[in-house]
């Protein structure tokens, strides 16, 4: 087949404590990466603030917005002058009590695209974002973009192989997962290479599994009291349906810009025919707990 080249553009950011810093910090790294030539830009999870979901506070439910909101008609501008689709996580107040984890995809003219729900919602220490946020109710979604279909998740949406198959069913070519994830301070040095190969190896599973792209774009840097608290650990990356690593950011702030082949979904999906041979009449105990019948 021949070439179909697009360029991803992940901004690797550190977050302050007022959001517009933040925002407009996400825009000049969106004018950056276009200017590079990204055309598809994707901002980290909850970028506008910090990681608030280290203690349970209901006074910071005053970080949430609407969608359409002062977040997403920012970025809207700085997607329209550019010319570039983003991928827009925002801290979503839906109604009163009732708020998500969400992100918006962004058309070339501002254009809201499509919209996902985090499905996945963790509750672990430091991380205690079932006090925030419900559920996601629109399923696993692919957003058509000028430049490719994407599947838009969100961070521990990534540990999840279902979800991954979902949303490439759905017929995404690039899996796009905004992630707030990092080490806490205390296990790093025990248990901290681990934990960062074992959150790449399930992204890079996700890929080699379905014949797609996988764009995973992190925070960088320590939120929280010195000595505790977390160190978000970046390492944003992109890899291909072979599940090679193209481009990988390191610890620090970074706008990675990588070129993509689409056409190679259909080259290795050619060779390694995982969806024509899956037995879907035989995997009807998936949706069963634990200990569903053979």
């Amino acid at each position: 087949m021949p070439p179909h080249t697009v360029k991803i553009g992940l901004v690797q950011m550190a977050m302050g404590h007022g959001k517009a810093a933040n925002v407009a910090k996400a825009r000049r790294a969106i004018a950056e990466a276009a200017g590079r030539g990204a055309q598809i830009v994707c901002l980290p999870e909850l970028f506008a603030s910090p990681y608030f979901c280290q203690v349970e506070d209901p006074a910071l439910f005053e970080l949430a917005e609407p969608v359409p909101g002062p977040t997403t008609e920012a970025v809207a501008e700085e997607a329209k002058r550019h010319g570039v689709v983003v991928v827009t996580p925002v801290f979503e107040q839906r109604a009163a009590g009732v708020y998500h984890n969400s992100l918006v995809v962004l058309g070339p003219g501002g254009e809201t695209l499509g919209m996902y729900r985090k499905m996945h919602i963790p509750d672990d220490p430091l991380y205690y974002e079932k006090y925030y946020f419900t559920p996601g109710d629109l399923g696993f979604v692919t957003v058509p973009t000028p430049h490719a279909a994407l599947g838009p998740l969100i961070c521990w949406d990534q540990w999840y192989p279902e979800a991954a198959r979902l949303t490439a069913l759905g017929g995404a070519q690039i899996l796009c997962y905004p992630t707030a994830i990092g080490w806490h301070p205390k296990e790093k040095a025990e248990f901290g290479a681990a934990q960062l190969a074992a959150w790449q190896t399930i992204q890079r599973s996700h890929a080699i599994a379905n014949g797609v792209f996988v764009a995973a774009v992190n925070r960088v840097g320590h939120e929280g009291p010195a000595g505790g608290g977390l160190d978000f650990w970046g390492h944003s990356f992109v890899a291909d349906p072979f599940g090679v690593v193209l481009a990988e950011a390191g610890e620090g702030e970074e706008t990675l810009v990588v070129s993509v082949d689409l056409a190679q979904q259909e080259t290795v999906r050619r060779n390694w025919p995982f969806l024509r041979d899956r037995r879907i009449d035989a995997y009807s105990g998936i949706t069963a707990r634990f200990g569903a019948a053979g």
